[in-house]
């Protein structure tokens, strides 16, 4: 077997310790950074992320530290995993690493949602590149695709997306991950590949809650969950747009409907939890509204990408003036101006 690669992930939540799985199934050489102790520990020790991925056996050669400079020095490829809130802080950790100071260390990022700024929401490319060294502009590499963290650590068959201006970069990144259980595929429209893994996750907020209420409901059910997927597929795909993404066949491939399908619908999606906690343990009692929400986002138990991306979602739609009613319904919701009964009376007459 040929010699494998080194490789950094930052960030050892659910989704970073997948990836990192999936990339040691190539016989390369794996490190993760956690904040959490507890992680660090159950990882090096017992092979497994016991916080956020339990139940899933990891590979023995991958190994956890709390020292960030330690895991993003001197990788040939580093995956950046942190949750977009912190993404612009954790970039600055890293960017003066001689190994990245130098431009050797190719960059990745799996993570997902809208970054806030002064300026207003930006991209998760955008906000690394605005903080890496000048020469990693239009060549860092976004990888996204309908990719539950657990499947993939299992091994499960998983189509992911390696989207970048660098064709080069693209095509490493993709060797890299031509792994049993990863197809990968490369694609220039990074904003388009960006907005549907961020936008998607707030549709699936929608689609728990439906899901929830068609348990008791008498006008809910089957039908109305695909009129929900189909009209927010539109409303990602005219964001997209509005933003610059360049192909259409972004939001009709793995990126556009085949995250959003399995975003709404799967077992282990934690945007279709929360939709239906909205429901059934009425969750949104705790908060006083969406900015509360998102400052307390831990009382939660779970991160649920959409809550957060749905404010996002909506100060663009506010600035671009285009009209994506299921994402405003949504804002309103977790914003404490309507209830979930008042806007379908007000969507379906």
């Amino acid at each position: 077997m040929m010699e494998g690669k080194s490789v950094g992930v930052i960030g050892g939540g659910a989704w970073g310790t997948g990836m990192a799985q999936a990339i040691a199934r190539g016989n390369n050489k794996v490190s993760i950074w956690a904040l959490e102790d507890e992680v660090v520990d159950s990882i090096n020790n017992e092979h497994e992320n016991k916080k956020f991925l339990p139940g899933y056996k990891l590979n023995p050669t991958i190994t956890c530290s709390k020292d960030i400079i330690e895991v993003a020095s001197n990788k040939e490829f580093l995956f950046i995993a942190s949750p977009s809130l912190f993404l612009a802080s954790t970039m600055a950790k890293i960017k003066d690493i001689p190994s990245i100071a130098d431009g050797s260390t190719i960059i990745a990022s799996v993570t997902k949602g809208f970054v806030p700024s002064e300026e207003g929401p930006k991209l998760v490319l955008e906000t690394m590149e605005s903080v890496l060294p000048e020469f990693y502009k239009d060549c860092t590499v976004y990888v996204a695709g309908p990719s539950h963290a657990e499947e993939v650590a299992m091994g499960k068959i998983t189509g992911l997306v390696a989207a970048s201006l660098n064709p080069k970069n693209s095509i490493k990144v993709r060797e890299l991950l031509k792994v049993p259980g990863l197809m990968v595929f490369s694609s220039f429209d990074v904003v388009g590949v960006q907005i549907c893994a961020a936008a998607k996750n707030v549709v699936a907020v929608v689609y728990g809650a439906l899901d929830a209420l068609s348990e008791t409901s008498d006008f809910i059910g089957d039908n109305t969950e695909s009129l929900l997927l189909a009209a927010g597929l539109n409303e990602i795909q005219t964001l997209g747009f509005a933003m610059g993404a360049s192909h259409a066949e972004t939001f009709t491939s793995i990126s556009g409907v085949g995250d959003l399908d399995v975003t709404c619908k799967s077992k282990y999606g934690r945007n279709r939890r929360f939709g239906q906690d909205i429901i059934k343990t009425d969750m949104l009692s705790k908060f006083k509204d969406i900015d509360d929400l998102i400052a307390n986002v831990g009382k939660i138990g779970y991160l649920p990408e959409g809550a957060i991306a749905c404010k996002y979602v909506h100060q663009i739609a506010q600035k671009k003036d285009i009209k994506l009613p299921i994402c405003d319904a949504l804002f309103k919701i977790l914003n404490k101006e309507a209830t979930i009964t008042e806007i379908l009376k007000t969507l379906v007459r």
